[in-house]
C-alpha cells in the first residue's frame, strides 16, 4: 500500500513540476509589479533602463528614456513590471481653503534672460496635461497662474513643484531650489488669500476703508518721466482734454479702474498682454478677496482717501501727462495744472471717497469750514493743525513778562484751497510757519510798546487791532480772517499783587462808599419814621397853620383897609389944616401990612394966650444935639404925657412920633 502512494507522488511530481515551475516565475513577476493606487495617490514612475537617453535639459522622459517618466499611474490596481519600473505614491496636491499654491516648473524651455516667470497659454489647463504644457511651449521656473483654494489635482511630481503655506508638493531636483524654509524665500502669510477689507480704527469702534497698492516685479520697464504704469498710460485724459471735457470729467476717468482688463491682477499674463508694465501700478485694488502670484505681485494695504463735509481735497500728481501751467501770469507761487497733469490740480476734490493710489497722488486736505486755532496749552479736537501751538509770551515796557492765550479762526474758501496750498505747502505750514510768526510777532511788538496795565486795560482795543493786522497779512494768502479772541492773560505775580492791592483799595473805597450811603438812607429812614409817627400832629399843624394863615390873611385886609382909610382921612385933614394955615397965613400977611409987623405979633400973641396955647416948651432940645435925643424927647414927652392937649382918638401920639423921626432924619430922609 505504502509503495503504491509513493509511486503516485512520484507520478505527479514529475508531470506537474514544470508547470508548478512556470507558475511560480510568473507569479514572482507579475505579483510585484500589479501596484495599487490610493484614491489620492497618483504613481510616479521610474525606468530602470533604456537603451535611448534623455534630453540634456529635461528631467522627464516621453518617449520611453530611462529615469523619471511623464506617464503617472492613477487611482486603483495598476501594473508595472516591476523589474523595469520603480514606481513611487505621491498625494494629489490639494490646496487648503484661505491659501493659493504656487507652480514652478522643472521642465519645459529655459526662460528668456530677463523673464523672471513662465508664459501662460490656455491649453495648460491647471498642470495636469504634462504633454500639453511641454508641447504648447511651457517654460520652466515659476509659472504665472496659482492654483486657487481647494485645487485638488494629480500634478506630475517631477514636473511641477507646488508650493502652499505648510509644504511643498513634488520632488525637487535640487535641495536648494526650495531654500532654507521649503518656500523659496517666501513667508507664510504670503500663501494666504489676500483680503481687503474695512480696518479696525485705533478706537476700536469706528473702521478705516482701505485700498491695496500693488506693486509688479515683471514687465516692460516704464516709459520716462513715469513712476507708475498705468495700462493705456494717459491717451484717454488726453483724448478727453481735446474734446473739452469738463475737470471733473476727467478726474473720473482717472480714477476709473482698469483692472477688469486682468481680472485684478489674478490673470497675470492678461495684464502683461494688455501692457502692464513692471513697478508701481496706478490702479490700486479695491475690497475683496484676490489670488495673487506672491512671486509677482506686492500689495501693501493703504487707507483710502475720504475728503469729508467741509472738506477739500488738493491733489498733488506725481504721475501723469507733462505739467502745463494755468494760473495765469499773475499767480507767481508755484503752478496750477489741468487733472491728468504732473503737479497740482486746479480742481480740489470734493466729499467723498476716493480709491486713489498715495504713491502716485499726495491728497492735502484742506478744511473749508471755519478753522479754529488755539494758541494755548490745549490744542482742537477737531483737527491736530495747532498741536505746536502754545503761550504766546511776551515782555511790557516796563519788562514784565506776560503770557497770552490766543484763539484765530480763519477760513479757506473750496475755489482757492489750491491756490493757497502751492502757495504754503500744507496747512500745517500755513499754520505754523505763517500763522505763528505773524501773530506771535504783533503780541509781542504791541506789548512791548506799551505800559502793561494799558495793555489789560486796552484789551479790546488791541484785539481789534490785531484782527485787522491778521487780515490783511493772511489776505496775501488768499485765507480770510474771521476773527482774533484774546482768550487769557497770565499776567506776572508781581504786578498780580500791585493789582490785588489796588483792587482791594478800591473795592475798600466802594465799601464805606455804600456804607455812607446805607447810613444817609438809615437817617433818610428815621426822617420818615419820625414824620409818620408825628403824621397826625403834622395834619392838625397844617391845618392849624391853614386857619393861621386865613386869620392873618383877614388881618392883612382889615389892615389894609384902615391903613387906606387913615391914609385917606390924613389926606383930607391935611388939606384942611394946608387950607386952614394958608387962610391965616394970608390974615396975618393982611394984617402985617395994614398994622405993622409988631402990632400983628402982639395981637396974634395975645389971640394965643386967650386960646390956652404955650409959649414956652416942655422939654427944651438946644441947638447941635443928636437927632436920636430929639426923637427921644418927643417920644419921652409922650410916654409921660405931657402936654394938654388932648389927644382925641390916639392918632396924635403917632402923628408926634412921624413928626419927631422926620426932625432927626432931616430934610433928605436920612438920619
Amino acid at each position: 500500500m505504502g509503495g503504491s502512494i509513493s509511486l503516485v507522488a512520484a507520478t505527479w511530481m514529475y508531470w506537474w513540476s514544470p508547470l508548478f515551475d512556470a507558475v511560480a516565475a510568473i507569479a514572482i513577476v507579475v505579483l510585484p509589479s500589479l501596484r495599487r493606487i490610493g484614491p489620492s495617490e497618483i504613481g510616479l514612475l521610474i525606468k530602470r533602463a533604456s537603451f535611448s537617453r534623455l534630453a540634456d535639459d529635461s528631467p522627464v522622459a516621453f518617449n520611453g528614456e530611462a529615469g523619471y517618466q511623464a506617464r503617472l499611474l492613477m487611482p486603483g490596481l495598476r501594473f508595472a513590471l516591476w523589474l523595469l519600473y520603480r514606481v513611487e505614491k505621491h498625494p494629489w496636491v490639494q490646496i487648503p481653503a484661505g491659501e493659493i499654491g504656487v507652480v514652478v516648473g522643472q521642465i519645459g524651455a529655459p526662460l528668456p534672460t530677463g523673464a523672471k516667470s513662465a508664459v501662460y497659454k490656455p491649453e495648460f489647463g491647471n498642470f495636469t496635461n504634462l504633454p500639453a504644457f511641454v508641447g504648447g511651449g511651457g517654460q520652466k521656473g515659476v509659472q504665472r497662474p496659482v492654483l486657487p483654494p481647494g485645487s485638488l489635482l494629480p500634478i506630475h511630481p517631477v514636473a511641477f513643484l507646488v508650493i502652499t503655506k505648510e509644504r511643498c508638493y513634488g520632488v525637487p531636483l535640487s535641495h536648494e531650489i526650495l531654500g532654507e524654509d521649503g518656500r523659496f524665500g517666501l513667508d507664510a502669510d504670503q500663501f494666504d488669500v489676500l483680503r481687503i477689507a474695512p480696518r479696525r480704527g485705533s478706537d476700536n469702534e469706528s473702521s478705516l476703508d482701505t485700498v491695496g497698492i500693488v506693486t509688479v516685479f515683471e514687465g516692460d520697464p516704464l516709459p520716462s518721466s513715469q513712476i507708475a504704469s498705468r495700462l493705456g498710460e494717459f491717451k484717454d485724459v488726453e483724448e478727453l482734454e481735446r474734446s473739452g471735457a469738463s475737470d471733473s470729467e476727467v478726474i473720473e476717468t482717472i480714477f476709473g479702474s482698469k483692472n477688469h482688463l486682468h481680472n485684478n491682477y489674478q490673470d497675470f499674463q492678461a495684464f502683461l498682454d494688455h501692457g502692464g508694465r513692471i513697478g508701481l501700478q496706478h490702479d490700486p485694488l479695491l475690497y475683496g478677496a484676490y489670488n495673487l502670484n506672491p512671486f509677482l505681485i506686492r500689495v501693501e494695504i493703504a487707507p483710502m482717501l475720504v475728503v469729508r463735509q467741509g472738506e477739500v481735497a488738493v491733489i498733488k500728481a506725481y504721475v501723469g501727462m507733462a505739467t502745463q501751467d494755468t494760473s495765469g501770469l499773475d499767480f507767481k507761487f508755484g503752478s496750477l495744472v489741468r487733472p491728468g497733469h504732473r503737479g497740482i490740480w486746479q480742481e480740489p476734490l470734493r466729499t467723498g471717497k476716493y480709491p486713489i493710489n498715495p504713491r502716485c497722488y499726495q491728497a492735502e486736505i484742506v478744511p473749508t469750514a471755519i478753522l479754529t486755532l488755539n494758541w494755548a496749552e490745549a490744542s482742537s479736537q477737531a483737527h491736530n493743525l495747532d498741536k505746536q501751538l502754545k503761550q504766546i509770551d511776551a515782555k511790557s515796557r516796563e519788562g514784565f513778562v506776560f503770557a497770552i492765550d490766543l484763539q484765530v479762526q480763519i477760513h479757506v474758501a473750496d475755489t482757492k484751497a489750491p491756490r493757497v496750498i502751492s502757495m504754503v505747502g500744507t496747512m500745517y505750514n500755513l499754520v505754523n510757519e505763517v500763522l505763528q510768526a505773524a501773530v506771535g510777532n504783533h503780541f509781542r511788538d504791541k506789548l512791548q510798546s506799551m505800559p502793561a496795565i494799558s495793555f489789560i486795560e486796552t484789551r479790546q482795543l488791541i484785539q481789534e487791532e490785531a484782527l485787522a493786522h491778521m487780515r490783511a497779512k493772511l489776505e496775501e494768502y488768499q485765507v480770510e480772517t474771521k476773527g482774533v479772541y484774546i482768550q487769557d492773560v497770565v499776567l506776572p505775580t508781581e504786578l498780580v499783587d500791585v493789582l490785588t492791592q489796588r483792587e482791594i483799595a478800591h473795592q475798600e473805597r466802594d465799601t464805606f462808599a455804600q456804607q455812607q450811603l446805607a447810613q444817609v438812607a438809615r437817617v433818610q429812614l428815621e426822617a420818615e419814621r419820625g414824620r409818620a409817627d408825628m403824621q397826625h400832629e403834622l395834619a392838625g399843624s397844617e391845618v392849624g397853620k391853614e386857619i393861621a394863615s386865613n386869620r392873618a390873611a383877614a388881618r392883612k385886609s382889615e389892615a389894609d383897609g384902615e391903613a387906606a382909610y387913615i391914609g385917606e382921612t390924613g389926606a383930607a385933614k391935611g388939606a384942611e389944616v394946608r387950607a386952614v394955615g394958608m387962610a391965616r397965613a394970608e390974615g396975618f400977611e393982611a394984617q402985617r401990612r395994614a398994622l405993622g409987623e409988631t402990632a400983628t405979633a402982639i395981637i396974634n400973641s395975645i389971640d394965643g394966650l386967650a386960646r390956652g396955647q404955650r409959649f414956652v416948651p416942655d422939654i427944651l432940645v438946644t441947638g447941635g444935639a443928636n437927632p436920636f435925643d430929639t426923637i427921644a424927647a418927643a417920644l419921652l414927652r409922650m410916654v409921660n404925657g405931657h402936654g394938654d392937649q388932648p389927644h382925641g382918638d390916639g392918632g396924635a401920639a403917632p402923628e408926634a412920633v412921624k413928626v419927631a423921626a422926620a426932625a432927626a432924619n432931616g430934610p433928605d430922609g436920612k438920619a
